[in-house]
């Protein structure tokens, strides 16, 4: 009798496992990561702690060439760098207002010389035309923005500098693009796409129903029932 064809192993999942030490994917993940390695831009709206980082962060390693992560908070930018770093996977650099020349110099050059696979930076630093002229030289292969919808209507305020970055991915030569977003309704969904100039994006929106998490309401009427009502849930 002949053996039954052997199926090549996924990649995308062996590499969850062997460099993140994931036992599988959460919902979303697989397809936002089949769509950016396929070359699509992607827009993928999945609650907090359902693993966004993880979509870029595997999709980077698959595809060849640097990837570039617009992220607007530096103590995430820390914290994202220090876990790749730890990991040893394929290098990983900060550019914001906290880093000093001499360490921005050494980063840059890294990506030059292809010798940086992730790159994090805040959005103000691609209105420097010295980094964007760096980052075009290195022709990066992915482009990230993390918290997407500031770029919406109703989030540029907090960073107006996120209204840029459609014409910063124009400059980049138009990498894949992977927006990341925990909240975004349609309208802002067709706006990030709109603003980022994404083509025909993969949409992935997951469900936000969190099993460990409940929302109640009890009445109390007398004032000493309910702070001990609120002590013995403290406690």
């Amino acid at each position: 009798r002949r053996a039954p064809p052997m199926t090549a192993p996924d990649p995308i999942l062996k590499t969850a496992r062997e460099a993140f030490g994931f036992d599988d994917l959460r919902p979303g993940q697989h397809d936002a990561i089949t769509a950016a390695l396929a070359g699509r831009d992607v827009l993928a709206v999945m609650s907090t702690g359902s693993g966004k980082s993880a979509i870029y962060q595997i999709a980077g390693l698959l595809t060849p060439g640097s990837t570039v992560v617009v992220s607007p908070l530096i103590a995430l930018q820390r914290d994202q760098v220090a876990d790749l770093q730890e990991r040893a996977l394929g290098g990983a650099a900060q550019l914001n207002s906290a880093i000093p020349a001499a360490e921005r110099e050494r980063a840059l050059a890294e990506l030059a010389e292809d010798a940086l696979e992730f790159l994090f930076l805040a959005p103000e630093q691609l209105a420097n035309p010295d980094v964007l002229d760096e980052l075009k030289l290195a022709k990066p292969s992915l482009f990230v923005v993390d918290e997407a919808h500031c770029i919406s209507e109703w989030g540029h305020d907090f960073r107006p500098e996120y209204l840029r970055l459609g014409a910063a991915v124009g400059a980049l030569g138009r990498p894949t693009v992977i927006a990341l977003t925990a909240t975004a309704a349609p309208p802002v969904r067709d706006e990030i796409v709109d603003r980022l100039g994404l083509r025909e994006p993969a949409i992935v929106v997951r469900g936000f129903d969190r099993p460990n998490l409940s929302l109640c309401v009890e009445r109390f009427h007398d004032e000493r029932a309910r702070d001990r009502a609120l002590l013995e849930r403290i406690h």
